[in-house]
């Protein structure tokens, strides 16, 4: 394949790459959607023409997000692979990728080719992971520009359909036609068998369940209170009825006679409607009379009185 010329203009380089070489830089590239990533291109070339037919990732390069440098542990890597895959072929160029910001040579890919790859046939390829867009760079004359025409080789050409002996797909996920996938994990017996209703009814029983057991853990652990009325005469203590209306006494206790409220505290009624916490005038009476030797203040009135009554003869 011979260079080709354009009018007066000096011709571009005929350039014929592999597929599989095209595929193993997009996969590279792809590799590393953030920074750039950079090999060398292998292939022969005749003096009109050139042919890529294989290439190698450069390992341990200087990457970045817009530029990529060839150290001297990648330039080690590379001879190393050559001397070992290669040893007839040539380096014919090298590729990078620029990824998310398009095809073309800024002005440090154009300072590696000068000093790198500098052969008047040896080419730059340039590939954008994210619009999947790729380009060829040559020397034409003394400029280096993008190379308008490639051919693609393919060295599975010629083969016949349906010889390649493989099985037809049954399904990947994501497939647009919607179809369903074959693999599928065991399904449960009975999984999916219950009815609705009979779904949403254990559902509420059990969020009851949960609500009960809550509360009845919050009425054990935590502190509540109980009222208790107290006669400070008696020591009797009472208790409001279930119905709240009354007091009934609570059975086996008491507290001793005499016992104090606090002041702050207003006075409540007895279990029969008295004041409860005042002591009756019955209990007082004997306090009285103790009091008075033992007589009351009328019965000494009428004895002063009978003294003073002159008797009849």
């Amino acid at each position: 394949m011979r260079a080709r010329t354009t009018g007066g203009k000096a011709a571009q380089p005929a350039v014929t790459v592999d597929a599989e070489v095209i595929r193993r830089i997009r996969q590279h590239a792809r590799s590393c959607n953030k920074a750039e990533v950079c090999g060398v291109l292998i292939g022969s070339e005749d003096g009109h023409s050139l042919a890529i037919e294989a290439c190698i990732a450069g390992a341990n390069a200087a990457q970045a997000g817009t530029h990529v440098t060839f150290t001297q542990d990648t330039w080690a890597h590379i001879y190393e692979t050559k001397d070992a895959k290669y040893p007839d072929d040539r380096i014919v160029g090298w590729y990078h990728s620029h990824p998310g910001f398009g095809v073309f040579l800024s002005d440090h890919d154009t300072f590696i080719h000068k000093n790198f790859f500098s052969s008047p046939l040896q080419v730059a390829w340039v590939y954008d992971p994210h619009s999947d867009e790729e380009g060829c760079f040559g020397w034409v004359g003394q400029r280096l520009e993008r190379l308008n025409e490639i051919s693609v080789l393919d060295h599975r050409g010629g083969e016949g359909a349906g010889e390649t002996g493989k099985p037809e797909p049954v399904g990947m996920l994501g497939d647009d036609d919607g179809d369903e996938v074959v693999s599928r994990k065991p399904k449960d017996d009975g999984a999916d068998d219950a009815p609705a209703w009979f779904r949403a009814t254990l559902s509420v029983v059990s969020y009851t369940l949960v609500l009960v057991l809550g509360f009845l853990a919050s009425w054990v652990f935590f502190p509540h209170k109980e009222m208790y009325f107290i006669d400070p005469s008696t020591g009797l203590v009472y208790e409001p009825t279930q119905d709240g209306k009354h007091l009934q006494q609570v059975p086996g206790l008491r507290v001793s006679p005499g016992f104090a409220a606090p002041s702050d505290l207003p006075s409540t009624p007895g279990p029969q409607g008295s004041d409860a916490i005042k002591p009756s005038s019955t209990e007082q009476k004997p306090a009285e009379q103790k009091k008075d030797g033992g007589a009351s203040p009328a019965t000494n009135q009428d004895a002063s009185k009978e003294k003073n009554v002159p008797r009849q003869k």
